[in-house]
């Protein structure tokens, strides 16, 4: 018998709300069997589980959901993964070089911020003098 989950089940184990994993559904990335009455009840397989792992792991990298519904979707296709990696480098690629850019930005903003630190020291200085 195949392992299945509750929507509380991998809420849990992924420390995320029940919110969250309805939310992710939605957005296709999960697709739960539905039962019970009006089919309410969510049923989660081990496929469902490793699509969650794999759209948690891309967020940390800073991906957005719908990239990584792309690439975790391209895993459904058959099994030649070369096109799979292609597709995998350049979501990457795009996303580093973004990532780059804010990094330069950053630094940019950061020596700005030194220089007027510098500036204001400088001046608190001389006025603590002139007391």
């Amino acid at each position: 018998m195949a392992t299945t989950y509750t929507i509380s089940d991998l809420a849990k184990e992924f420390d995320l709300t029940t919110r969250a994993m309805r939310f992710y559904e939605d957005m296709g990335l999960l697709q739960p069997q539905r039962e019970g009455p009006a089919g309410r009840s969510r049923i989660y397989t081990t496929r469902d589980r490793t699509r969650l792992k794999l759209t948690l792991r891309a967020k940390r990298l800073g991906l957005s959901l719908m990239e990584a519904k792309e690439i975790i979707d391209s895993y459904d296709s058959p099994r030649d993964t070369a096109p799979q990696l292609k597709k995998f480098l350049v979501i990457l690629t795009d996303h580093r070089k973004k990532l780059e850019a804010q990094l330069v930005d950053l630094q940019a903003n950061l020596d700005e911020i030194r220089t007027h630190e510098k500036e204001a020291k400088a001046l608190f200085n001389k006025a603590e003098k002139s007391k």
